[in-house]
């Protein structure tokens, strides 16, 4: 190969992985049920959601069903609003 097609291979694996990777880093982040209510109450649907079913998985082991997921994140949102304190973690809502 030249250098010029390993420059290109080299520029579309790092694309590759840069697209890839959004998912990736938001993997590392998500904190699940160590998220805080600030935090939860700061955070779009589909992160809400993200940091739900990971708190979910983490505490029984599977993929929560979307009910189980909707109605968690109803409850973690009005925990959140009502008797939790900024500094409360979401996963105190489970309770």
């Amino acid at each position: 190969m030249t250098r010029f097609s390993l420059a290109v291979l080299a520029g579309l694996a790092t694309a590759a992985f840069a697209l890839g990777g959004c998912s990736t880093v938001e993997k590392i982040t998500n904190k699940g049920g160590d998220t805080s209510c600030q935090e939860f109450n700061g955070q779009d649907n589909d992160k809400q959601r993200s940091a739900v079913s990971k708190m979910l998985k983490d505490k029984n082991g599977n993929e929560p069903s979307n009910m189980e997921l909707s109605a968690t994140r109803v409850a973690v949102s009005a925990f959140c609003k009502t008797i939790g304190k900024d500094s409360s973690k979401i996963s105190e809502a489970m309770l």
